[in-house]
């Protein structure tokens, strides 16, 4: 819906931060390190401190499940472009609109928006899935504050759900979770 808005407002992709950028190999290594790193550090960090239970019930049918692959996969896909689109590039396009470009205003777009995609996963995975994505919104949020491009952000959410897809699939919830604190 984002892309058909786009074209029918009359306006260039770049507006919404869908940018060519200047090294692909470079924008796709920096996107898995960081999706990576930043799903480590939620699970095994920020939930904890959070008193988080370690075990994400929403998902726990995929422990093993061999047959949710497909499913989780093409879900991860469409979260990795579809949120970055709309939290990111349309919200922060329509927001700075509203409320200007100076400094306050994007760091009150980033803890709207952060907040925004937060609640977005509330009703399925509750506080704790809820603290998870806005925290991670937080972050992609404040990069796409500084760049505007959303190339990076795309990749990285992949990497991270990915990773979550994959510590949920192996049974390596809790041990993650206690990497830091035992």
């Amino acid at each position: 819906m984002v892309l058909l808005w786009t074209r029918l407002a009359r306006m260039s992709w770049a507006e919404i931060g869908l940018v060519r950028p200047k090294s692909w190999a470079q924008e796709i290594i920096i996107g898995l390190l960081l999706g990576c790193a930043l799903k480590l550090a939620l699970k095994a960090v920020v939930m904890p401190l959070l008193g988080a239970d370690p075990i994400n019930h929403a998902y726990h049918f995929v422990v093993g499940n061999r047959a949710a692959i497909p499913g989780i996969l093409s879900a991860i896909v469409l979260a990795g472009f579809g949120e970055e689109i709309l939290f990111r590039g349309y919200l922060f396009e329509r927001l700075t609109r509203l409320l200007g470009t100076g400094a306050a205003m994007r760091a009150l777009i980033v803890l709207l928006t952060s907040l925004w995609f937060g609640m977005n996963h509330f009703v399925l995975m509750g506080f704790a899935g809820a603290a998870n994505a806005a925290f991670a919104g937080l972050v992609f949020g404040a990069i796409y504050a500084f760049t505007r491009r959303l190339g990076l952000l795309i990749v990285a959410h992949l990497a991270a759900d990915s990773v979550a897809f994959a510590i949920i699939y192996f049974g390596l919830e809790a041990r993650v979770a206690h990497w830091v604190f035992r």
